[in-house]
């Protein structure tokens, strides 16, 4: 007969270590102690009332204000325009009053809008865009002379190519046109 040259007692534990690996977990665990139970959760007691939060700031700022206004005032809202305008804590803030200037030149109320303008370029002379709704605003009182004033004061600060001089310029040349 012939041998194959493995000792005895490696094939023991070979066959051992089979029968280990394909053995199932569970038949294997035998002697440990089955879990315990998991213990019923206790009723939750009933929530206290939560405080109401105080109430968030819902009011704008100036500048959403601001923003606000023009584009209400730009899309011919005029009137709503005023109110939102009207509501800004810094009713000194030059672009609030050339918008409440615009609104209301918008809704014929031309000398009340001049008072804005002139007390805008008064403490900021460089604001081409007031310049130019005043210009507009000499044209509805048949000024085009005064328009044209504007329109200079324009080119002097930003040129004759920046949108204030442009958008004046093309407004007195419909006044002038239409004779």
């Amino acid at each position: 007969m012939l041998k194959l040259g493995i000792p005895t007692w490696l094939r023991a534990v070979a066959v051992g270590l089979t029968l280990v690996a394909f053995t199932p977990a569970d038949v294997l665990a035998v002697g440990d102690p089955p879990p315990q139970p998991k213990p019923k959760p206790k009723p939750k007691p009933k929530p206290k009332p939560k405080p109401k939060p105080k109430p968030k700031d819902s009011r704008l700022d100036d500048d959403q204000i601001y923003s606000v206004g023009y584009w209400q005032a730009k899309g011919g809202q005029y009137v709503a325009a005023l109110t939102t305008l009207r509501s800004a804590e810094n009713q000194a803030d030059p672009r609030i009053q050339t918008m409440i200037g615009f609104s209301l030149r918008k809704l014929g109320q031309v000398d009340e809008a001049m008072g804005y303008y002139n007390k805008v370029l008064a403490a900021h002379p460089d604001r081409t865009t007031t310049r130019q709704y005043l210009g507009e605003a000499f044209l509805q009182l048949n000024r085009p002379d005064k328009a044209r004033e504007q329109l200079s004061e324009i080119a002097k600060r930003c040129g004759v190519a920046c949108e204030d001089y442009q958008l004046l310029a093309e407004e007195i040349a419909k006044f002038e046109a239409r004779g």
